[in-house]
């Protein structure tokens, strides 16, 4: 038999959240359009029904399984003809899983007439294969096509691992930044933040941290020299070897082209600029997923004299063996946001911590279906963030 989850749910209680960073107590209408969960996993709704208990709104009602021959069925059982449709899908581990439900669901409902087809996709998967390596391919640009082809008009995403990912679409796409949230983190429950020092682990992510530092106010530090190849090292091609003809081509009065000698890169011993002397260090980022690069810097950060470190990302992928890793490391706490389901790694490592972002997501998906600016949302947000 096949293992059915259904996406409807009924809220029990009246709920009323706090609401903070400045946004207003949302008044939405329960018609004109529906939010639906595309994921069949139960860790992975609990998102979309946070979202939907802000909004005011039940979760659309629809089914999402996986056949025996692990083939994606979607059902959708209400109508959305002439609606605004918001699909939530965050991505778990199986992240090609999730995307042809999100694909199914997409093309389910442009089958059945929606208006407009909203994808509301806090962490947009393959985002870090946005450039060419060497003979590969650009696999973000193909997933923005696929999802057009589903039928998707709308995108709303959070911290793009790079914000030219945004031209890759055909249509709008909504990049909502978590760093008010993570801000507001440090300040209420970082004790002492003031003696806080906020560090870019590799010299690519300084424009973040300098962003983070300017609006804390606190100091910065950058750390350069890495023991081990970062992405922007790797062979993408342009290290091919010189071409040689064949030899039954001649080659008489033609001696080649003699390019200039090129210098090895040699990257120097891993150094700190700035001072984290009996400071807390704070090392800000997009993504965290491999965390042996961030063990690394916490470890140099405590040679020079750092009494704390703490990893502050808005994804929080923390694939394999990295809570573990985290929970041996000198690294006191690692926040991230629930874009990405995480209570499996929390519970193997108690330094986890998660900071909710649904109010966020809820009000871009309110101002979107009401036609009003978004730019209330990026109030005192850096380019830089």
């Amino acid at each position: 038999m096949p293992n059915r989850r259904f996406g409807g749910h009924r809220s029990l209680v009246s709920y009323s959240p706090k609401l903070s960073y400045g946004f207003a107590k949302m008044n939405v209408s329960k018609s004109g359009y529906r939010v639906f969960s595309a994921n069949s996993t139960t860790a992975c709704t609990e998102l979309a029904k946070k979202i939907t208990e802000r909004l005011g709104v039940e979760l659309g009602k629809s089914v999402v399984y996986q056949e025996p021959n692990r083939e994606t069925r979607v059902d959708v059982k209400e109508s959305v003809r002439g609606q605004d449709i918001f699909i939530i899908q965050t991505i778990p581990r199986d992240v090609n899983t999730a995307i042809m439900e999100l694909l199914v669901m997409a093309y389910a409902l442009k089958t059945s007439c929606a208006k407009n087809i909203i994808g509301v996709i806090p962490y947009f998967p393959y985002s870090k294969q946005c450039k060419m390596r060497k003979r590969g391919s650009i696999v973000c640009k193909l997933l923005a096509s696929m999802l057009a082809k589903a039928g998707l008009t709308h995108i709303i995403t959070m911290d793009l691992h790079q914000k030219e990912i945004q031209g890759f679409f055909s249509f709008p796409v909504d990049n909502l930044r978590a760093s008010p949230f993570l801000i507001q983190y440090i300040q209420e429950e970082i004790p002492d933040y003031r003696n806080a020092i906020i560090v870019a682990k590799s010299p690519s992510a300084a424009k973040r941290a300098q962003s983070y530092a300017e609006r804390l106010r606190l100091g910065l530090a950058v750390m350069h020299g890495e023991a081990h190849h970062s992405e922007l090292d790797m062979v993408d091609g342009r290290n091919s070897p010189p071409f040689s003809p064949p030899p039954s081509r001649t080659t008489q009065g033609h001696t080649g082209l003699e390019l200039p000698l090129m210098m090895a890169k040699e990257k120097p011993p891993i150094t700190v600029v700035g001072d984290v002397g009996g400071r807390i260090a704070i090392i800000v980022d997009d993504i965290i997923d491999d965390v042996e690069d961030f063990v690394a810097a916490a470890e140099i950060l405590k040679e020079r004299g750092a009494y704390k470190i703490y990893i502050m990302a808005t994804h929080g992928l923390l694939s394999a063996d990295a809570p573990r890793i985290i929970e041996e490391s000198a690294i006191d706490e690692v926040v991230v946001t629930n874009t990405v389901p995480h209570e499996v790694q929390k519970l193997q490592c108690p330094k986890i911590k998660t900071v909710d972002v649904s109010m966020i997501l809820a009000e871009a998906i309110r101002r979107t279906h009401n036609g009003e600016s978004m730019a209330y949302l990026f109030r005192h947000i850096a380019v830089d963030d």
